[in-house]
């Protein structure tokens, strides 16, 4: 299996930068300062033509997040992106049903 950042890059709007924070797992997104969030709506909005460039240095910085690929996001109506997919809103939001709680006996 190929690599995410590995594949051929496809971007036709607008992206984030997705990754695991190194530490402890937790979904992470990249900053325009090259560091790593982990609030979505804080992350730096990609131009497609920006992409490649954006994804290669987001994998270089592996001593921070490791899986880093980028993720297609829309803009809501003040600018902050929500995730454009359904595995993305799972990243970012968590299950799409809710769980079952277990009440102490």
């Amino acid at each position: 299996m190929t690599a995410p950042h590995e594949q051929k890059l496809r971007v036709t709007g607008s992206v984030v930068g997705h990754g695991n924070r190194v530490g402890d797992g937790k979904v992470v997104y990249r900053l325009t300062d090259g560091k790593w969030t982990t609030l979505l709506g804080d992350a730096a909005v990609i131009a497609a033509e920006r992409a490649r460039e954006a994804l290669s240095a987001a994998t270089a910085d592996e001593g921070n997040a490791t899986g880093v690929y980028l993720a297609p996001v829309t803009l809501d109506s003040g600018g902050h992106p929500t995730p454009a997919n359904l595995r993305e809103r799972i990243r970012s939001f968590g299950p799409t049903v809710a769980l079952p709680t277990h009440k102490a006996a």
